[in-house]
């Protein structure tokens, strides 16, 4: 029989023993654990940095195979070498006056940074824009005004003239040469001058004429003037317009022409004698590359042949050997910087010395251009 005490006894026992687990068991859950050590926050992601916007104004169709073809194909080409670093854009065939001012207020309102005029005529209304938008770079091609956010840049196109000029003067038989001119501005002025004297430095016969056609882009003028000329007896012509036409006139008529700004050899494959480049894409480079760094600063740049920027491509086939090497040599004199264009003595067309023997010319000179050297015939327009 079960002892009644004992069991009672037994009974208190295993309450003590029970409660004394159930203390423990709490004692434990009530432990902290150690808290964990939160894993550091990812840095935040760098903002990518938005693009330069850059744009260009062009006075006429970036397909027409020479002043403004030579432009766009460096804009491509800038565009591809700095990547997602710029956008570009461009508008074409903007007249001179109001409309390329509208034109340039609408671009930077539209964000771009740097602007970029290509004609002497879009000085006056850019001028105008960069005093509205002083945080915006601008920069105009072949003017004099420049402002604080306003630069100047050109080309000595006039080295590309007298390359091909000494081409020309031993290619005439008739000594006659003519130039399709478009305004008579110092820009045009000094090719026409320097074609002139490239050529009387092999050939102190030769005469120039030129026509003027008040147009930078009129296929149908250019071949008129063209046309006249020849009917004239000139044998060889070169343009300071924008288009083939003139070339194309020659081949057609049998005669010898030369491309202007650009390579334009496939528009008159024997009458071509060589194509008077530009190359923008050094100064286009060097300028979009100043702003990105800001070290952007106004002012003139003025490059030709020294800056791989000017330069006579393309000559035919049928030039003799001894001419070629006479355009290496003077090239290679001008990318030197041991000779000029204009180097004196320089005489106008009534004998007055403007550049003494020897004597480089003075810039305001070159700037201002405003007379024919001897051996041009006719009259600049007033």
């Amino acid at each position: 029989m079960f002892d009644l005490k004992r069991r009672g006894t037994l009974k208190a026992g295993l309450l003590v023993f029970a409660s004394a687990m159930l203390m423990a068991g709490c004692s434990k859950k009530e432990e902290a654990k150690p808290a964990e050590t939160p894993a550091p926050a990812a840095a935040p992601a760098a903002a990518k940095a938005e693009p330069l916007k850059v744009a260009f104004v062009y006075i006429g169709p970036t397909g027409d195979a020479g002043w403004t073809f030579a432009h766009d194909n460096a804009r491509k080409a800038v565009e591809a070498a700095f990547g997602d670093k710029i956008k570009t854009t461009f508008v074409e065939k903007v007249p001179e006056g109001a409309d390329s001012e509208r034109v340039f207020r609408d671009l930077a309102s539209q964000g771009n940074k740097l602007i970029f005029g290509t004609t002497f005529g879009y000085m006056e209304p850019m001028l105008k824009v960069a005093k509205e938008f002083p945080d915006v770079k601008f920069e105009h091609a072949t003017g004099y005004k420049t402002a604080p956010n306003m630069a100047v840049y050109e080309t000595k196109t006039f080295e590309g003239a007298y390359l091909a000029g000494i081409v020309a003067g031993k290619t005439t038989k008739t000594n006659k040469l003519g130039v399709v001119g478009s305004f008579p501005i110092p820009e045009v002025i000094r090719n026409i001058n320097a074609f002139t004297l490239g050529a009387q430095s092999v050939n102190p016969k030769v005469t120039t004429r030129a026509v003027w056609i008040s147009s930078w882009f009129d296929p149908a003028k250019e071949r008129d003037a063209a046309m006249t000329m020849i009917g004239q007896g000139v044998d060889v012509l070169i343009q300071n317009t924008d288009s083939p036409a003139t070339l194309q006139a020659a081949e057609e008529k049998g005669v010898h022409a030369f491309g202007w700004d650009s390579d334009m050899s496939a528009f008159g494959s024997k009458a071509h004698l060589g194509s008077a480049i530009i190359d923008w894409v050094p100064y286009y480079t060097q300028s979009i590359q100043s702003v990105l760094d800001g070290t952007w600063k106004n002012g003139e740049t003025w490059w030709g042949v020294k800056e791989k920027s000017i330069d006579l491509v393309k000559i035919n086939a049928s030039v003799p050997e001894d001419v070629k090497k006479l355009v290496d040599d003077k090239k290679a004199a001008l990318a030197a910087g041991s000779t000029h264009v204009f180097m004196g003595p320089i005489v106008d067309q009534s004998g007055k010395e403007v550049a003494a023997a020897g004597k480089e010319p003075e810039i305001g000179m070159l700037k201002g251009m405003n007379f024919y050297v001897k051996g041009v015939e006719g009259s600049i327009p007033k």
